[in-house]
């Protein structure tokens, strides 16, 4: 399964906070066979998320959101997935008694509004303090703090989606090869290959390979065919290819 990644919070995008979901959903969604195809770092601006969000579920794509479902002001991301899919936000019982039984009267008149979500939502339990996140449509909204925010993500993905085959993917690594001399062989592969995911990075030398190299990255269909016809052709220019 693709899935589409929205981290969400003005923190992020100026530097007061390092994002750390971003590394732990592509560890947790290849760890049970599923890709990361699109990633979002966004404001908290409403009319933003609703743009991506109304993008997201015109594609029926499926998507992880964290950060933005708190109470206060600056938190948009429920109502904002309301607006795009064009449904009511209302007050979710269940989630509304799992924030009453935690907070008493202190639940109102603010922390309640934790408990609204899009009509027709489902919950996703918070093992942390209980106060539950959503799911709409394969929209899975996930609070910003990462010890909640992962543990959610789990259960989503373990309740809602079977585990996936891993994906074969291979790596080509050639030193001293430079890419405007071998575009016309990467022309050839791909239009060849027209379902497969390719990349090719240059470097000066890193842990990979101490000096200048081409990394060559092939996913997807026809992966294993594509990679030994490159390697071939590489080794008929008379490159020395690694595979790392």
């Amino acid at each position: 399964m693709d899935f589409h990644l929205c981290i969400v919070g003005d923190e992020i995008l100026e530097g007061r906070r390092q994002d750390k979901h971003y590394a732990a959903v592509l560890e947790r969604l290849t760890a049970r066979g599923h890709r990361l195809a699109a990633a979002y770092y966004l404001p908290d601006d409403r009319d933003e998320l609703v743009e991506v969000f109304a993008r997201t579920l015109a594609r029926g794509a499926h998507v992880i959101s964290c950060g933005g479902i708190g109470a206060t002001p600056d938190d948009h991301t429920r109502q904002a997935l309301a607006l795009a899919a064009n449904v009511a936000l209302e007050l979710h019982s269940e989630a509304a008694a799992f924030i009453v039984a935690r907070s008493g009267d202190a639940a109102y008149p603010h922390r309640i509004r934790m408990a609204e979500f899009p009509l027709g939502a489902q919950l996703i339990p918070n093992p942390v303090n209980q106060v539950a996140g959503c799911s709409y449509r394969h929209h899975h909204l996930l609070p910003g703090f990462p010890d909640m925010a992962w543990p959610m993500l789990e259960w989503v993905l373990d309740t809602h989606y079977q585990v996936g085959t891993t994906e074969q993917r291979y790596s080509l690594l050639v030193p001293d090869a430079r890419e405007g001399d071998l575009i016309a062989e990467m022309e050839q592969l791909v239009e060849a290959h027209p379902g497969l995911r390719f990349s090719c990075l240059p470097s000066f030398g890193n842990a990979r390979h101490p000096g200048p190299h081409l990394e060559f990255t092939l996913a997807g269909a026809d992966s294993a065919t594509a990679a030994a016809w490159l390697n071939d052709a590489l080794r008929t220019r008379g490159y020395h290819v690694e595979q790392p």
